[in-house]
């Protein structure tokens, strides 16, 4: 634990959200769930955007239980298929009023290779090219309930490879730690030419390496992977605290001038030299409309 306290930053806030929505991918397990957690206890309307509808069910239980929040919802959403990504959207522009915070959380690392039912590569698909498409389809809504942020969980894997723009569905070769570190480059991208788009709008968006977590997203390793990342638990972050950046992107007061900025331990933090680019980030930009061929200037 001691060592645990050491690798973590300390940081609480007692910032309020009643009367604010959140919308959270990926919030039935892991630091999103935990994010839905802290957000729900603060008096947030949580939005909970789930593939697992009856895992997402008992987290909201849970959740519910725990905080005495019961303003949680639950919506079908899996970013691996751009038809359920539209029609989720459709019902959120339909039925909710706004979305004050929209947190790009739920992903999946460094799978076996597959393809998305769009026939994107799965780890491209899902981490990026989905929450693209998501946030492209909430944005109005987001604008109008300003002061807004858009939160994007990336992670320092950033920083291993970078962008493959003639093959970013990795046909020609297939590297899982490569292709991961593609889809969270392309994260941090994103995030800051976002920013770079909504300047004067009061939305501000943000990017995060939220640490080396103890969570399920390691389910696809190698087992010697999966017992050292156990024996070695002790230098990792309990998903409590390393939802810890999501929620201090999503509440700490005064960011608004750190709009497009990577952060890690509740803090800014400095990402690679290939994330930092504004011409790949527009590239990256262009290349991701075209493939889910969409307009978007």
């Amino acid at each position: 634990m001691h060592c645990r306290s050491v690798c973590c930053h300390r940081w609480s806030s007692e910032e309020r959200l009643d009367g604010k929505t959140v919308l959270i991918t990926g919030a039935n397990t892991g630091i999103g769930k935990e994010t839905a957690r802290d957000l729900a206890r603060r008096g947030a309307r949580v939005i909970m955007a789930c593939r697992d509808l009856e895992r997402a069910e008992e987290a909201r239980n849970d959740i519910m239980e725990d905080t005495g929040n019961e303003n949680l919802a639950i919506r079908k959403l899996d970013l691996s298929d751009t038809k359920s990504i539209r029609a989720f959207a459709e019902i959120i522009n339909k039925e909710e009023k706004q979305v004050n915070i929209l947190i790009n959380n739920a992903g999946i690392m460094m799978c076996p290779y597959s393809k998305t039912a769009d026939g994107f590569e799965m780890q491209l698909g899902v981490n990026h090219l989905g929450h693209f498409l998501l946030t492209h389809l909430l944005l109005d809504l987001i604008k109008r309930s300003a002061p807004a942020r858009i939160v994007v969980v990336a992670s320092v894997a950033h920083t291993w490879t970078g962008l493959q723009l003639d093959d970013i569905n990795s046909e020609t070769s297939y590297d899982t730690m490569k292709a991961y570190g593609q889809s969270k480059l392309a994260n941090v991208l994103f995030a800051r030419h976002l920013a770079r788009q909504l300047q004067d709008t009061g939305v501000s968006v943000f990017s995060l390496h939220p640490g080396v977590v103890q969570s399920d997203l390691w389910r696809h390793q190698h087992q010697c992977i999966q017992v050292a990342v156990k024996i070695f638990r002790v230098f990792t972050k309990t998903t409590v605290e390393g939802a810890q950046t999501t929620i201090y992107c999503a509440v700490e007061p005064g960011l608004e001038r750190l709009s497009g900025g990577y952060f890690s331990d509740c803090a800014p933090a400095r990402c690679s030299r290939a994330a930092a680019d504004d011409d790949l980030a527009h590239k990256l930009w262009e290349v991701s409309c075209t493939m889910l061929g969409i307009t978007w200037q």
